[in-house]
């Protein structure tokens, strides 16, 4: 069994979400004058909240992107503030937003240092290059994410759907890496 528990801590929430109809980027622009939009430059909007601190990227499609949040339930309330906010000042939106978490990104500590080199060669579906990245790179095939591994004992963990994708694949690495013994504790 692990020595100590990981330490977890979710950055970001990548959400993406629809309405279902087309959007006035131009007409949105004017009545939020602090929303960012070159067509030029990008084809949507960009849409911040300052609480919850988010981006959301506006498409004309009425397809939205939202990054930055902490939770799957801080994105979903930030896509819904966003819409109010566009209700309000008398844009129409019919339909509320549907909102599917795409990944999450969360930093982990093991608290302890592991043995990469071992590691690359006992751990299945792994990979370390040294010479082209200092982590060994886990792919995990329950849940699906990608989890990359520092001699330091801190991980970053990609591509989970839900905050317990996260912690169910960082709980079952921790664990055959203790298996493996392949953590070193001070």
């Amino acid at each position: 069994m692990p020595q100590t528990r990981p330490i977890i801590s979710i950055e970001n929430v990548v959400a993406s979400a629809t309405i279902n109809q087309d959007l006035d980027l131009d007409e949105i622009q004017k009545k939020f004058p602090k929303v960012e939009y070159n067509r030029e430059q990008f084809p949507g909007a960009c849409f911040r909240l300052e609480s919850p601190k988010t981006a959301t990227l506006i498409f004309r499609t009425g397809k939205m992107v939202c990054t930055g949040s902490k939770s799957e339930e801080m994105a979903r309330k930030a896509v819904r503030m966003v819409v109010e906010s566009l209700r309000e000042k008398k844009i129409k939106i019919k339909n509320d937003a549907i909102v599917t978490v795409q990944n999450i990104v969360a930093s982990i500590n093991l608290g302890g240092t592991i043995h990469l080199e071992k590691a690359a060669r006992t751990v299945p579906r792994s990979m370390y290059e040294p010479e082209q990245f200092p982590g060994l790179i886990h792919r995990m095939v329950d849940p699906k994410v990608v989890i990359l591994v520092f001699a330091s004992g801190k991980l970053v963990c990609t591509g989970g759907k839900t905050a317990s994708d996260v912690y169910r694949a960082v709980n079952s690495l921790h664990v055959l890496l203790e298996e493996k013994e392949l953590m070193i504790y001070d």
